[in-house]
């Protein structure tokens, strides 16, 4: 307590903010809410599969609000950079970004592929599998064509892209009006200025909503444990661990190397981050953490404008762990069913997952569909031993999830520093 007594003014009292105790702390509630969830599923399994509702209930909370926010912070960003051959160069420049550090993730998980073979050994017969699970991901991959993709960004009505909750619609919707109020100059300052209001009135709910992170983290990872149970890894351990471990090192690595390009260290990144990464982890979903985050990048020095353009196009274009699960599980299920593949065949599934991947977001189960669209350009690829890992997809789309959600931090703070929209004073912590 401090009190200030200046000649001819009334005594006041200020008073120092209060020091959080441990427990008041998000991720520490988030952290304990995981252990929890995955004591309860490893003891009473038919009792954790009942907290689905909390983990579902809490990424709907989040989900929608994804739209309203993407489109307020897209919008008023253009806008405010009033410069529409600005906001292309920064467009391509990220896009190009994007294309060479997935592609790169997807070499990288056909290499470790080929080097490790997770799926040597099991000698599956694919007549034997029993494919009525993934009958229903296959029906849906048969749609899913580069023509359907690029048409599905087109919403059938501006209202249609935020009912649908669909990001990348959200996003045309987005630049196009950004673009328009661009355009009009000062006669749009009204418009943009109502924007920045009703943005920062949605952090503000997405504020208050994340203090039931702890509770949707606890929901959703109980229900995993409890449905699937951690006995079920075992005979799948190998794939797994690779999984994991070659996601740990490009994070390390690869993203690590281009950090330090950047000025600033992966490892202090990720301890900034460290809230999102834990809801990630509970929710195996990134869509939870991408308001959060973006409040995180611009409290970091990066510029508004830049992190609203660049974060949503992220989380479609930008997706490093869909890729290297990609050809990570497709070589698994080749080598499980003693499926030789040869190099074009290899380089068919690269070339295919460049594309499959970037409609895959960190919601569970979109990367299983893009993998079994993918796997259908290999005909002698058995799409029935999709089932061998339909049942630790969940375990794996909370590594897939993380390091979408990594990757797309790591290109904000990067773009915002080669195009000087980044206070460098601010960026010291990381360093």
């Amino acid at each position: 307590m401090i009190v200030t007594d200046a000649p001819g003014t009334t005594p006041q009292v200020l008073t120092t903010p209060r020091k959080k105790r441990f427990y008041e702390i998000l991720y520490v509630q988030v952290l304990a809410a995981i252990a929890i969830g995955i004591l309860l599923g490893h003891l009473d399994a038919k009792l954790a599969i009942d907290m689905k509702p909390f983990g579902d209930g809490f990424i709907k909370l989040i989900k929608m609000l994804i739209g309203p926010i993407v489109f307020c912070t897209v919008v008023g960003g253009i806008a405010g950079m009033q410069d529409i051959r600005k906001v292309g160069r920064i467009g391509c420049k990220a896009l190009l970004y994007f294309e060479l550090v997935s592609t790169f993730a997807l070499f990288i998980g056909m290499a470790i592929g080929n080097w490790v073979r997770p799926g040597a050994g099991f000698n599956v017969n694919p007549a034997t599998l029993d494919t009525a699970a993934v009958s229903d991901y296959v029906g849906k991959a048969k749609h899913m064509t580069t023509t359907d993709f690029f048409m599905n960004i087109i919403p059938t009505t501006v209202a249609d892209a935020f009912t649908k909750g669909d990001v990348l619609q959200v996003l045309l919707v987005a630049l196009l009006f950004g673009f328009a109020l661009a355009a009009m100059g000062e006669r749009a300052r009204p418009v943009t200025a109502l924007l920045e209001t009703v943005s920062q009135s949605l952090f503000g709910v997405i504020g208050f909503i994340m203090r039931f992170a702890p509770i949707g983290a606890f929901g959703a990872m109980a229900f995993t444990v409890g449905k699937y149970g951690v006995v079920s890894l075992a005979p799948l351990l190998k794939l797994i661990g690779t999984f994991y471990l070659t996601s740990f090192l490009f994070v390390f690595l690869v993203l690590g190397a281009i950090a330090r390009i950047a000025g600033f260290r992966i490892s202090r990144f990720l301890a900034y981050i460290k809230e999102e990464i834990l809801l990630v982890l509970g929710t195996s979903s990134s869509d939870t953490a991408l308001p959060t985050l973006m409040g995180k990048l611009e409290k970091l020095g990066c510029s508004r404008p830049l992190v609203g353009l660049i974060v949503p196009t992220g989380y479609t274009f930008n997706t490093d762990g869909t890729a290297i699960y990609m050809t990570m599980a497709a070589l698994f299920v080749a080598q499980a069913t003693n499926t030789e593949l040869s190099v074009l065949q290899q380089m068919a599934v690269f070339g295919v997952a460049m594309l499959t991947s970037k409609g895959a977001s960190g919601v569970q189960g979109a990367s299983f569909i893009a993998l079994v669209g993918t796997l259908a350009v290999v005909p002698t690829i058995p799409v029935a031993g999709m089932a061998l890992i339909l049942g630790i997809d969940r375990f794996m789309s909370e590594a897939r999830a993380l390091v979408n959600m990594i990757g797309n931090g790591v290109a904000t703070v990067v773009m915002a520093r080669w195009e000087g929209e980044l206070d460098a004073d601010k960026l010291d912590v990381l360093r």
